[in-house]
Order: C-alpha cells, then structure tokens, then sequence
C-alpha cells in the first residue's frame, strides 16, 4: 500500500471500532439545546463579554502581531494577569494562548526529574508529561497513598493532576495531595481547566476552595475558553515560578500572543463573576440535578464536583447511536470515546450550564429516557483498561 491507502485502511478500522470522528459546523445559533459544550456559566454569547472583545479589538487591533517576549505582550495582557492572580488567589500569572500550551510550558519548564501524574489526567497533561523528559510515574485515580509511595526517595518531583477530571466530572482529593507533596518536598500542580468559574467561593476554583491556593509549593494551569467563555490559558504561581516560564517555557517564548479580543472578553467573564457571584452555585445545581435523572432512569454516572456529568454507554458504537439519538431529540451533549476515555468506558458527557431553565432540564430528561430505551448502555468486558 502507498501512503494515503495505508491512512485510509486505518480510518476503516477507526470506523468499524466506532472511533472515527466527524467535524459538524454549527449555526450561529443553535438549533439544538447545547450540553456539550463547555460553556458551563452560559457566558460565550454574553453581551457583556462581547462588548470587552469590541473595546479591545478597537484599542489593541485584531491581533497580538507578535510572540509575548517581542511585540504580543500588552496592557490588556498584564491587566489580565493581574486579575486572574487576584481572582484565583496566587501571587502571579502568565497568560498563553491556550490552556493546552499552558500545560505544556509549565511541565517542560519546570524541568522535574520524576512527575507523579493521576491516571485521569487530561490528554495536555500527560503530552507534558512526554516532553518534559522526566521520568514518569502514572497513579490510579484519586490515590493518595500512591502518590506518596512514587514520591518517596525522589527529589526535584512535581504531581500534577487535574482539579475536576474532564470526563468524570469528580474533584480530586487536594488538601490530602497537598501534605503529601509538601512532606517530600515537591510540587503540586492543579489544573485548574474544569474547575475556575464553577468550584469555589464565587468560582475562584478548587485550590482556593481547599484552602491551599497561594502556596509557594502549588502550580495552577487554567483556560479561558470554559467557564470564562473566551480563550486562551494561563499559569499561576510564585514569581519564580512565572519568571522560569517566560526564560524557558517553549510554548509561551515560541508562541503569538492570545489575541486581545480573547483578553479582553475573559476580563469582561471576570467582572461578571464577582458582580454575579451565585452563578457558579447554578452550574453545579443544574449538573447535580442531571446526575440525579441519568441515575432514575438507571443510567451509570457519577456525582459531579463540578458541570460535568457522564453517562457511561460502555461501546463506542453505542454511545454514538445514544449521542445521535439525543440529536434527533433536539440535544446536542458530548460523545467521548477512547484514546479520550479508557476503554470499555465510552459515555455520552453532558455539560450543565448555569442557564439552563426547567424547559431545557425537561428536554434533558425526555432524551436521556429515549437512550435508555434503545441503547445497551453496558460496560465493554474490558473496562477501566488506562487510555494512556
């Protein structure tokens, strides 16, 4: 076979096994009730956040026009670093142009010798992993004592571990992770990703809420583009920690500047969150009430930390036919199959927003009964295999 027959052979095999992926353009405005997205405070559409992305393409022009260390560092850019270290409660920040650079720069450049990274580690993680050139050490998910064992004897060591995981919507156990880090003298990174605008006193996010945000020995990595419905991403530290990234950090010294109308729109998202600052406590009421009907209807789930909710269809082919039959109902929710899940562990993920009214949970409940019914929503014989 040539080239191009061998790719095509190995999308046959994608499909077959229910793993090929389609690109679906959507409308300016949906025709379909959004559970998918992760616009968990219903802020991406906002008025406000619009009006902050005009301003600034009106001050700063369309583009950064340059890498942050040249011409792509602004005004707007350390205003919005300023307010993302005081939101979230750490000593500084700094801005990139996506959360998944933000993991990379802050894995890399930290340059540990061991990572200790939880098996349910969003796919930025552990490609920060792999370029750090440390060695590596995967826990199971949510272990403390596991953490602790691969840490013991090892110095220059950094675990990282998302705050809310991106699929099971669960929160992980960071006080506990903190005394274990700080006992060996390590580093604690939280991703932040899932968390910011939804866990925490008004969304400052799950370090602030386990009390350990602004510790000199925590790293925090967040994006912009979920619940602050813009985009970009950043990390937030010590000084030292945002002085090594913007020396050594190749996805922020290689990298264009995020765009100021992204800047200015996540600035706008802030201002919303501290004058609105019950919107968070909504996003999690609402994904709390659709865990509650997926498991009436005796559909696998999990308690949600967060806006995230699965609901586990097992097969890959099934879970698209379930995520199809939500469509044809008027619902568009997540499909996540492997290498984004372990195998045998193929859901449909739902994502709560703060807006969603009682017409719309409903729906929800309407669709989730039909895929009951006509799907097989069992786990494959093969579950909990590692989607590393």
């Amino acid at each position: 076979m040539d080239p191009l027959q061998r790719l095509t052979a190995a999308t046959r095999e994608r499909t077959a096994a229910g793993l090929h992926r389609t690109l679906r353009p959507r409308p300016p405005v949906p025709s379909l009730l959004d559970l998918a997205s992760n616009d968990y405070l219903g802020l991406a559409r906002d008025a406000r956040l619009a009006e902050g992305a005009i301003e600034a393409v009106r001050k700063w022009g369309t583009g950064s026009t340059g890498s942050r260390l040249v011409t792509g560092t602004t005004e707007l850019h350390a205003e919005l670093e300023h307010r993302l270290a005081e939101f979230t409660g750490m000593p500084s920040a700094l801005v990139f142009s996506s959360g998944y650079l933000a993991n990379l720069g802050a894995l890399t450049a930290l340059r540990p010798r061991l990572i200790v990274s939880d098996q349910g580690n969003h796919a930025s993680l552990i490609d920060g992993c792999r370029l750090s050139r440390a060695a590596v050490t995967v826990t199971p998910h949510g272990d403390v004592a596991a953490v602790d064992a691969a840490l013991t004897g090892s110095a220059d060591a950094v675990v990282a571990t998302d705050a809310v995981f991106s699929v099971d919507g669960d929160l992980a156990p960071l006080r506990e992770l903190h005394r274990v880090v700080r006992r060996h003298g390590a580093i604690l990174l939280i991703d932040e990703a899932h968390a910011l605008g939804v866990v925490g006193p008004g969304g400052r996010g799950a370090a602030y809420a386990a009390g350990i945000a602004g510790e000199p020995d925590v790293v925090l990595t967040a994006t912009l583009s979920k619940s602050l419905g813009a985009q970009g991403g950043a990390v937030l530290g010590a000084p030292e920690v945002i002085e090594t990234l913007i020396d050594t950090a190749r996805s922020f010294v290689f990298d264009t500047g995020l765009a100021p109308a992204c800047a200015g729109a996540a600035l706008a998202a802030l201002d919303v969150l501290v004058a609105e600052p019950d919107l968070p406590e909504r996003a999690r009421a609402r994904a709390l009430h659709l865990a509650g009907v997926a498991r009436e209807l005796g559909l696998e789930t999990t308690s949600p930390a967060a806006a995230v909710v699965p609901v586990i269809i097992g097969d890959p082919n099934e879970a698209v036919r379930a995520a199809e039959l939500c469509a044809d109902d008027g619902v568009r929710v997540g499909c996540f199959r492997p290498p984004s899940v372990p195998v045998g562990r193929a859901c449909l993920r739902l994502t709560a927003r703060a807006d969603l009214g009682e017409a719309d949970l409903t729906a929800v409940t309407r669709v989730l009964a039909n895929v009951k019914k006509r799907t097989r929503p069992y786990p494959a014989p093969n579950a909990g295999a590692t989607r590393r």
